[in-house]
């Protein structure tokens, strides 16, 4: 509970003194009969109470008390005095400032009480100057830092006026229009880029609505303006957009400027705001132009000599020339090969640029899809018998069903899914080739058992001239899955693959809603 010294230079007392405390479960205790002797053990040692006789040779108690309150002033201390010495008591109490005096004889509940008192007394005070250093210390520090804030304040202030000035600046100068927009649309804030893209000053922008101003092939700003999450619906998952083929309205010159506006969602004053930096991309898209319609213009060139070179070589090729013998049958092969691989070089080319430039109209039909497929399964069949491959069809599809869509660039998609997968699949392996109509959609799938392909590289696979993978290079034009997905896109469909590594890949293909039944097919399987 506590380390209690008591001080008597009677022995019997002390032997007293330590029984009473021993029957009361006070075992920490250490007894003195020379004042002297209890002063040097408290140098060394701190004590939760001090007991000491008043009537004492060499040293009386309250000389001994003084000496003890030097070295430990929280400690507690009684005196035990006769009742005469009642007022030197007193005395004692107001020069040391004793926690009690006790007469004797002692009562000894009353005197075990008192010990216990003034052991938690003297922890309460020893916690309480704990306390006060703690808080003296606190004070301190807060003394040093009310000093410091004043300059860490001002220091702080000119960092944020610098990065102000920076950002300013940037803003300001910056040669692509910034623009701030709230949750609706609205314009908040331009920069001078923005200003000149618009012919509009920075007055008469702010308090716009941003479809005022621009306008996109992808996005209508009307209808996302109005949208209860707010323009873009941009939220925790999706904290950017990028807009492309969007345009601004320059009010002075009534010219449409190409831009690309990539917005970010930033939260300001404690509301969603949208930052977006608009690029003018007039030169890209001059640059485009002038490429495609170099390719374009070269590859329609290019065809008519190369048409006139290959059915000169077939000529005499077919002996309509004349005999030839076998080395130049065989030079006149390759060359008639190499002219009909670049000949397909050429028209692929024509094909994307017609789809790039929007000049290539589909020409929808309705047909049966499933002749369709095992016309593409017939051309191909031969090439995978040659690798001993296990061609199969398996075609879900009623007869009565056709699809809407342009037949002959949906063949050319069928025929080069199923041409890679054929090209692509190690000898004595397996394609099936999948087709279903559901929900009105038509899904046609081909999958092979051949080696795979990287994940890393499937997104570039339908990018113009993918010249294969990075595990094996391909040596065709690098246009066949390119324009595959531009077909499928202009259909408004998908195009996607699924390949894990050593067991094959599957490249499918949906249109949506091309489904349609074929009336006459259902009326010949009734009458007959």
């Amino acid at each position: 509970m506590g380390k209690i010294v008591v001080v008597d230079d009677e022995k019997m007392v002390t032997s007293a003194f330590k029984t009473l405390l021993k029957v009361e479960g006070l075992t920490d205790a250490v007894f003195f009969n020379n004042p002297r002797e209890a002063v040097e053990y408290l140098k060394t040692e701190t004590p939760d109470i001090i007991i000491s006789d008043f009537v004492m040779p060499e040293m009386n108690g309250l000389e001994f008390l003084k000496a003890a309150k030097k070295l430990h002033p929280e400690v507690s201390m009684i005196l035990l005095t006769g009742y005469a010495d009642k007022e030197n008591a007193i005395k004692a109490i107001n020069e040391t400032g004793l926690y009690k005096y006790i007469e004797k004889p002692w009562d000894n509940d009353d005197l075990i009480i008192n010990i216990k008192n003034g052991i938690e007394r003297s922890h309460l005070l020893a916690n309480l100057r704990e306390k006060i250093s703690e808080l003296e210390g606190a004070k301190s520090k807060l003394e040093d830092y009310s000093q410091n804030l004043e300059n860490m304040v001002k220091e702080r202030t000119e960092e944020l006026l610098s990065a102000n000035s920076k950002l300013s600046g940037i803003i300001n100068y910056c040669a692509d229009g910034i623009i701030i927009i709230d949750n609706l649309g609205t314009i908040l804030q331009v920069n001078p880029a923005c200003e000149n893209m618009t012919g509009l000053s920075s007055h008469a922008l702010c308090h716009m609505r941003l479809q005022e101003i621009a306008y996109s092939e992808n996005v209508d700003f009307n209808k996302v303006s109005k949208s209860k999450t707010g323009i873009f619906g941009l939220g925790p998952d999706k904290s950017e957009i990028l807009i492309r083929d969007c345009y601004i309205r320059n009010s002075l010159s009534d010219k449409r400027i190409p831009v690309e506006i990539n917005f970010a969602s930033i939260v300001s004053e404690g509301k969603q705001k949208y930052v977006g930096v608009i690029r003018d991309v007039s030169y890209q898209k001059d640059t485009e132009r002038l490429r495609d319609d170099f390719i374009a213009t070269l590859t329609h060139d290019l065809r008519t000599p190369l048409l006139a070179v290959i059915q000169t070589l077939k000529f005499f090729l077919d002996g309509s020339l004349g005999n030839l013998d076998e080395k130049q049958s065989i030079l006149l092969s390759t060359m008639l090969q190499s002219n009909e691989d670049l000949l397909g070089l050429v028209n692929a080319l024509l094909e994307v640029y017609k789809f790039e430039s929007g000049k290539l109209t589909l020409c929808k039909t309705c047909f049966s899809v499933k002749e369709l497929i095992k016309q593409c399964y017939d051309e191909l069949k031969p090439l995978a018998e040659n690798k001993n491959i296990e061609f199969v069809l398996s075609c879900d599809i009623e007869d009565n069903i056709d699809i809407y869509a342009d037949k002959s660039e949906i063949k050319r998609v069928m025929i080069n899914l199923c041409g890679n997968a054929v090209n692509y699949t190690n000898k004595n392996g397996k394609i099936v080739i999948f087709a279903k109509a559901q929900a009105g959609d038509f899904i046609f799938s081909v999958s092979d058992n051949g080696n795979g392909i990287p994940k890393e590289d499937i997104p570039h696979l339908f990018t113009r001239f993918s010249q294969g993978t990075s595990k094996k290079r391909s040596t065709g034009t690098g246009l066949g899955l390119y324009l595959s997905r531009q077909i499928v896109e202009a259909h408004d469909g998908k195009i996607w693959l699924e390949s894990k590594m050593s067991k094959g890949s599957e490249f499918s293909f949906l249109l949506p809603n091309a489904v349609v039944k074929n009336v006459v097919n259902e009326r010949q399987v009734v009458n007959g």
